[in-house]
């Protein structure tokens, strides 16, 4: 289908500047285009090479990965947002070698580096102290200043510990100590952070890139119209599907919104959706795209190895809670449209799902091929390699779809450019995660969270979340994720929840920073391609999600949605009495069922909505009672309604 409204290309690459820095490059010509080209090439050919043949020793992996990262940033990324994208300084070729010799050391010298076990010579302190440096300047560059400020300010709490107040005070780091700690060994920047993103990370970023320039998006886009097209608000549940699938493709919601809110946001615009709520809905359906199995985001291979437990669990785990998000959302699009008497498209506007399946069908091989691989617990490495190879393969069964030298070569050097901005944050949160094994001070905040929550899991829930939150605005959600796995889960964890569900809770409300004002980036970007409000957008954003917040309550207190010691019957009871209360807190938000809501009715179904949170028979009973009471209500004053008025006529 051909849209008449969709949004240029060059408002695209304007809004893609402004909120999505993490994948705006320079674009120098030139030999240095080559110089670019070649090492963004051989990062991603060695990721490859290894995961088919065989991963290198861990603390050379993950530096070599580190050493292309670091070249690359800044090569890629300008000093200053406002620096001329079309050549790079002499003081970034610089910076960009000495990422290369100081990282590359530890590739060359690991094995005697090993052997000081602990007692580092000047050279290993010279370098070490360079790697740090460089890669809190990168991190400035290619995330955010936020990010560098919180690593330096763990590194300082590291020196000037005996300086620290009451229970954060500790005996302090030498700067030797300091410096074997966070580079010498697997801990501070060769952490578990950077390893995940140095295999798996890297590995299913040039999946997606491949998938991409093969032509599943168009296929997910046209399959979306056709399901949902024509229904009632068909563009916002369009928007839905496909910024879910995508995202679960792309694992940034910015680039999601840029990427698929071009087409969505116009077609919303055109059936009566007013811009906000146009830039909204394609915000929100963004945001959960990380939460959305197979690929996920970077953050959920991070959890894997964090917990210790295959990939496929955590895939499982979150079937119904993207579930619940996207039931929500759904939910209230379509009250939106109802309530305004919006329409769907008209059949002439759509495609034919026969026609879209036979030009671009096969390629959902590859997609479904990584599901079956994961679930029967291969490795994320090797499913991950295959599923590239699968991708190249099938995309040749069709011309219009075959991959070119040419694509190939894109695929490879835009997934290795994709990796650097989340590579570098894990390599930045190692010196977080670093700080707190030698200091303590992640048990530190956890004492201090439960003695405000004075020892009760509800208030330690609210301010978990609440932390999360915050720090979730001004953070990629892997570095997040991480901060929050290191302090905040292990709190909920002391209560006997089940680590998973306390590392997805943290997880879960990391993503929603993206959605909650006044920091709500894709939302922002939304807005950018919607001519809304920024702000109001934002907030409509945030009212769409609302829903949504109950979910991880939920798990925390049933940990069966996350298929943790479950029964098919429990899990099937549990998932449909939160999609209830899910479907029954958006009919309260959006103030409408069947006709608007009376006040003592929206107090009824919230009370209702709430109890829900913990599903039970009374509860469940209370809720879907209330529910389909106030339903069959408001459908029988409606009737009255309508018998009255033909008798007057």
């Amino acid at each position: 289908m051909k849209n008449p409204d969709l949004i240029s290309s060059e408002l695209q690459e304007e809004v893609s500047k402004k909120y999505d820095t993490e994948s705006t490059f320079r674009n120098p010509a030139g030999i240095l285009a080559a110089v670019i080209l070649a090492l963004s090439l051989a990062m991603a050919v060695f990721h490859l090479y290894t995961a088919g043949f065989g991963l290198l020793e861990t603390i050379r992996q993950r530096a070599v990965h580190l050493m292309f990262v670091l070249a690359l940033v800044f090569l890629l990324y300008p000093a200053r947002r406002k620096s001329k994208t079309n050549r790079v300084t002499w003081m970034d070729m610089l910076l960009a070698m000495l990422s290369i010799i100081s990282v590359g050391y530890v590739v060359f010298q690991y094995k005697d580096i090993l052997m000081r076990g602990g007692m580092p010579n000047q050279v290993d302190i010279f370098m070490g102290s360079l790697a740090i440096v460089l890669v809190l300047e990168a991190v400035r560059r290619a995330v955010g200043k936020e990010l560098a400020i919180i690593a330096m300010v763990f590194l300082a709490y590291a020196y000037y510990g005996p300086y620290m107040p009451g229970i954060f005070a500790h005996s302090g780091a030498s700067f030797k100590r300091l410096i074997d700690h966070l580079f010498m060994i697997p801990e501070g920047l060769f952490s578990i952070a950077l390893g995940t993103s140095a295999t798996y990370i890297v590995l299913f970023i040039i999946f997606g890139t491949f998938l991409e320039r093969s032509g599943l998006g168009l296929l997910i886009q046209d399959l979306a119209l056709a399901l949902a097209g024509k229904t009632i608000g068909g563009p916002a549940k369009v928007s839905v599907m496909t910024s879910a699938l995508f995202g679960s493709i792309s694992g940034s919601a910015a680039a999601n919104v840029v990427t698929t809110g071009a087409f969505t946001i116009p077609l919303m615009k055109r059936i009566g959706y007013s811009r906000e709520f146009s830039g909204a809905v394609e915000a929100s359906a963004s945001t959960a795209g990380q939460l959305m199995p197979p690929i996920m985001g970077s953050a959920a291979f991070i959890m894997a190895d964090y917990l210790g437990i295959p990939y496929s669990t955590i895939i499982l785990a979150a079937v119904i809670p993207v579930a619940l998000y996207y039931t929500g959302v759904f939910t209230m699009v379509h009250l939106r449209a109802r309530k305004l008497g919006l329409r769907g498209l008209s059949a002439q506007e759509l495609p034919l799902i026969k026609e879209a399946l036979k030009e671009r069908g096969h390629l959902l091989l590859p997609f479904l091929a990584v599901i079956v691989l994961l679930m029967m617990q291969y490795t994320p490495l090797f499913v991950g390699f295959w599923g590239i190879i699968l991708t190249v393969l099938v995309s040749a069964l069709r011309k219009n779809t075959r991959m070119s030298i040419q694509d190939i070569r894109w695929a490879l050097e835009t997934g290795a450019k994709r990796t650097v901005p989340v590579a570098i944050a894990t390599a930045s949160v190692g010196l977080v995660i670093g700080v707190s094994t030698l200091t303590g001070v992640a048990s530190a905040l956890g004492n201090y969270i439960l003695h405000f929550s004075q020892g009760s899991l509800l208030l330690t829930l609210i301010l978990v979340m609440l932390i999360s939150i915050l720090m979730g605005m001004g953070l990629p959600t892997v570095a997040t994720y991480v901060l929050l796995a290191t302090v905040a889960a292990p709190v909920i964890a002391k209560f006997d929840v089940p680590l998973l569900a306390a590392h997805f809770f943290v997880f879960y409300f990391g993503l929603m920073a993206n959605v909650t004002p006044p920091v709500a980036i894709p939302a922002y970007a939304a807005a950018g391609l919607s001519g809304g409000s920024p702000s109001q957008t934002g907030w409509e954003a945030l009212k769409l999600t609302l829903p949504a917040f109950i979910v991880p309550y939920m798990f925390v207190y049933s940990p069966q949605i996350l298929f943790v010691d479950y029964t098919w019957i429990g899990v099937i009871s549990i998932g449909l009495s939160a999609m209830t209360g899910v479907i029954i807190l958006s009919c309260v938000i959006e103030n409408y069922l069947v006709a608007p809501l009376s006040k003592w009715q929206r107090v009824v179904m919230l009370t209702a909505g709430l109890c829900m949170i913990k599903p039970g028979l009374l509860t469940d009973t209370f809720g879907i009672t209330v529910l389909l009471f106030i339903y069959f209500l408001q459908r029988f004053e409606l009737n009255k309604k309508a018998a009255v008025d033909i008798y007057q006529e």
